[in-house]
């Protein structure tokens, strides 16, 4: 198993000097531990700070305790969302700059920038870190420590050689990169979503291990920040999870793009040259090596539970996290946990969604309040290559699996006017519709902005409604959200028989 280690920030500028100052001052006194904590949360990223927060701000006059042994705002603030999606703003100006050809407009003399690329991101995730930081929590009334925490005797946690004790607890301590056993890879050195955004001078070669949302989303961002990239996946096609559709064609645009893609791919062994870090790999029988500057991890997630001392808790976890059941509950009533530690769905939005869930049911259960079910949710998700693919509810393997009769209904968005002006006419709209009725089971969209798009179709599900009221409902002209309303009418139309469709027809013959 790949060893913790804490994450650095670096390079110690004057943004990285606030980000610190927020999520992990470096004069943080911790604070004497009250008697007894209603909730101690072990934890401070997304599902911690919710469920911290939350609790805290319920003006019941509950004692909350927070423990990070890291950075406040785990993974989304310091190495995941923030700086991703940041320095994906910047890539996309360039994929705008190659097609603006198509649009008629001719630029010339484009330079990239990397260092300045890297330098807005810093100082942006800067700007955003208050939110998440310490010092704000303490104004809210958590106590906040710093330090390793871990599960002792008689439902008590130790910190920093402080010992709080607890009615009940919370492990929301995320996960971090798996890096695969690779000969030689630990001796040349390579870089996580951890250190990546560490960077201020571009690597001119740059390989990444994993054809998963982090490696597709960040193959295209170098690529497009300048870098030449090869990608190596051990699946026959990029984003294995997602519909194979869509799949194919955020492969088909990377390879244009000129991302090199090496599929069915095992990389057998790293070396250090002169010329640079040497990949032995195979692929489809065939042996070959690549050189480059600097190799990126992105093969999957392993969950951070290996110094939590759980087993004195009678807490049970497995190499995917924390044991829980549909309450978030694990084997020990009294502790909870939440967000990627123990859950399938490994986004911001989840640890969120899931920390409310924690909250209700670890507070308001206990009065008679009911429970909520983690599997009541409905969880969208994206990856945000270019164009993004959003996906929510069944997929067509799902339904089959569970046995449900279902249809579908596909729109291309080159049929989506504002698509088509917009010279952005790869992708599709989607959805799939119990047989027989107007229920939504799940979608998928492939579009420039997919991930702002399948948000109508969550909240049309969320509220049971169906394709009839979508129909219904206006969309305005022309937008690419125009793909949901044409499913929606390609769902009525099929309710016409060749009766009705007669009958129409003399009507509007008279009219």
């Amino acid at each position: 198993m790949t060893k913790f280690s804490p994450v650095t920030i670096e390079p110690m500028d004057v943004y990285n000097q606030k980000l610190l100052s927020d999520v992990h001052p470096p004069d943080w006194v911790n604070p004497q531990p009250a008697d007894v904590y209603d909730l101690v949360v072990i934890g401070a990223g997304t599902a911690g700070l919710v469920v911290a927060a939350g609790a805290a701000g319920l003006g019941l006059g509950l004692k909350v305790a927070l423990i990070e042994r890291n950075l406040m705002g785990g993974d989304c603030l310091n190495v995941g969302c923030v700086p991703s999606k940041t320095i994906i703003r910047s890539s996309r100006s360039i994929g705008e700059i190659w097609r603006c050809q198509e649009l008629g407009i001719k630029v010339d003399g484009v330079e990239i920038d990397f260092g300045a690329v890297m330098e807005r991101m810093r100082r942006i995730r800067s700007d955003i870190s208050h939110a998440d930081s310490a010092t704000r929590f303490k104004d809210l009334g958590v106590d906040v420590f710093l330090g390793d925490g871990q599960f002792a005797i008689n439902n008590t946690v130790t910190v920093e050689h402080q010992v709080l004790k607890f009615k009940k607890a919370v492990i929301a301590t995320g996960t971090r990169a798996a890096i695969p056993e690779i000969p030689g890879l630990e001796a040349a050195g390579y870089l996580t979503n951890e250190t990546v955004f560490s960077l201020v001078k571009r690597p001119q070669r740059l390989a990444v291990i994993g054809g998963g949302p982090i490696g597709c989303e960040l193959a295209q961002t170098f690529r497009r920040l300048g870098c030449e990239v090869i990608l190596l996946h051990r699946g026959s096609q990029v984003l294995n999870k997602e519909d194979p559709a869509a799949a194919a064609i955020l492969q088909q645009v990377l390879l244009n793009e000129g991302v090199k893609l090496i599929l069915d791919c095992q990389v057998q062994q790293v070396t250090t040259t002169a010329a640079g870090k040497t990949l032995s790999y195979s692929s489809n029988g065939r042996s070959d090596t690549a050189i480059v500057d600097e190799i990126l991890i992105g093969a999957g997630r392993i969950p951070n539970i290996e110094s939590l001392n759980l087993a004195i808790a009678g807490v049970a976890a497995d190499a995917k996290g924390v044991e829980v059941n549909d309450y978030l509950q694990t084997n020990n009533s009294r502790i909870y946990a939440a967000g990627d530690v123990c859950m399938k769905w490994q986004f911001t939005h989840a640890a969120d969604a899931a920390a409310r869930i924690v909250i209700k049911n670890t507070l308001f259960s206990p009065f008679g309040i009911g429970k909520t079910k983690l599997s009541s949710l409905v969880m969208p998700w994206v990856t945000y290559t270019e164009p993004e693919i959003a996906h929510v509810g069944l997929s067509d393997d799902d339904a089959h699996q569970a046995g449900i009769e279902f249809e579908t209904i596909n729109i291309p968005m080159s049929s989506v006017d504002r698509a088509i002006t917009d010279g952005e006419t790869q992708g599709f709209v989607k959805i799939i519709h119990r047989r027989g009725s107007d229920e939504i089971l799940g979608a998928t969209i492939v579009a420039s902005h997919a991930g702002d798009l399948i948000s109508e179709v969550t909240t049309a599900m969320v509220n049971k409604i169906g394709l009839s009221k979508l129909s219904s409902t206006i969309h305005p002209y022309p937008t690419q959200g125009d793909g949901i309303k044409k499913a929606a009418d390609a769902y009525r139309r099929k309710l016409l028989t060749p009766r009705n469709q007669q009958l129409l027809g003399l009507l509007t013959k008279f009219s």
